[in-house]
C-alpha cells in the first residue's frame, strides 16, 4: 500500500463505487464512505469503512477522494455545493474523478481543484460492477506525475490496468468518450441483431451461443444479451446512462464539426427507449423498442 495516503474517501457507492471501496479496504486503506443512501454507507461500514454525513465531513478526514457519481453535475455538487468536498479537503489532497464527463468540464475543474492547492486526476473508469468488485477496472487516467505517485496504492487496489495518458486533465475523459461512442454502439447493434433474430424465429440461447463464437461478436454482446434472454433488466448501467455518454460524444463531435452517423443513430435509439419509460431499466432494455418481437421472460 502508498505509504503517501492511508486514508482515502469514496463519495457515491453504485455499482461501480461500492466495488471500488471494498477493493481499497480489502488492501487495507481507511476508507470513508459517503452516499445520498445511508443503507448502502452501512453495508460498507459493516465491513469496516467509516461512515461520513456529508462530503465536506468526509473530505475533512482523508488524504484523497474518488469521486463515483453519475456525471457532470453530481461531480460539481460533491465538490463545490452545499457542504462540497473541496473547501474541506487539506492542501495537496487528491481528487480523483471518475464519472464520464465532457473533457471541457474535466479540464476546468482541474484548473479550479490546482487553484485551491488540491491535486487532480481525471480518472473515468470502465469494466462493470463485476471488475470494480474484484479491483479488475481499467482506469484512463490524466494528471501530474506527483498525483500519480501519491496514488499508486489506490490504483494498484482498484485498477487492473491503469492508463496513464498524460498530465493535462480531460485527456482520460477524452479516452473514455471515445470508449463509449463504441461501447453505445455496440449495444444498439447487438439489441438490433438480436430484435431481428427473434423476428425471424431463430432460438434466442442457440442465437447468443453462436453469435459469441463467431466473427460478429463483441464484447458488450457477449456482456448484455444474457440480460435478454434472461428477461432481467436490473440496472448494472441504464439506458440513461448512454442517452448522457453518447450526448457527450455528439455534443464533443458537433464543437468539432466532425460527422458521428453510428453515433447519432445509436443515441437515438438510447433516447427512443428513454421516452417509452425504460430510462432506469438496463441498457439492454434498447432491444424493447423494436416492434413484433416476443422478448424471452423473466424466469
Amino acid at each position: 500500500m502508498s505509504t503517501a495516503i492511508e486514508k482515502v474517501g469514496v463519495i457515491g457507492l453504485g455499482a461501480m463505487g461500492m466495488g471500488i471501496a471494498q477493493s481499497l479496504l480489502r488492501a487495507g486503506f481507511a476508507v470513508h464512505a459517503c452516499d445520498v443512501r445511508p443503507d448502502t454507507v452501512q453495508k460498507l461500514v459493516e465491513s469496516g469503512a467509516h461512515a461520513a454525513s456529508s462530503p465536506a465531513a468526509l473530505a475533512a478526514q482523508v488524504q484523497a477522494l474518488l469521486i463515483v457519481v453519475v456525471n457532470a453535475q453530481q461531480t460539481e455538487s460533491v465538490l463545490f455545493g452545499e457542504h462540497g468536498a473541496a473547501s474541506a479537503l487539506a492542501p495537496g489532497s487528491v481528487v480523483i474523478a471518475c464519472a464520464t464527463v465532457a473533457p471541457e468540464f474535466a479540464e476546468a475543474l482541474g484548473a479550479r481543484l490546482a487553484a485551491m492547492g488540491l491535486r487532480f486526476i481525471d480518472a473515468p473508469i470502465s469494466g462493470g460492477a463485476a471488475k470494480a468488485a474484484a479491483g479488475e477496472m481499467s482506469v484512463m487516467a490524466a494528471g501530474s506525475p506527483d498525483a500519480f505517485d501519491a496514488c499508486a496504492g489506490i490504483f494498484d487496489a482498484i485498477c487492473a490496468r491503469l492508463y496513464r495518458l498524460g498530465e493535462q486533465p480531460g485527456q482520460g475523459s477524452k479516452v473514455k468518450m471515445i470508449n463509449q461512442l463504441l461501447a453505445g454502439v455496440h449495444i444498439a447493434a447487438a439489441a438490433e441483431a438480436m430484435a431481428l433474430g427473434l423476428r425471424a424465429g431463430c432460438d434466442p440461447d442457440a442465437l447468443y451461443e453462436v453469435i459469441s463464437n463467431s466473427a460478429g461478436s463483441s464484447w458488450m454482446f457477449q456482456n448484455r444479451v444474457p440480460h435478454i434472454l434472461k428477461g432481467d433488466y436490473t440496472p448494472l448501467s441504464a439506458v440513461n446512462i448512454f442517452v448522457k455518454d453518447l450526448g457527450i460524444v455528439l455534443d464533443y463531435a458537433k464543437k468539432s464539426v466532425f460527422p458521428l452517423p453510428l453515433s447519432a443513430t445509436a443515441h437515438q435509439m438510447f433516447m427512443q427507449a428513454s421516452a417509452a419509460g425504460f430510462g432506469g431499466e438496463d441498457d439492454a432494455a434498447v432491444i424493447k423498442t423494436f416492434p413484433g418481437i416476443d422478448l424471452p421472460a423473466k424466469a
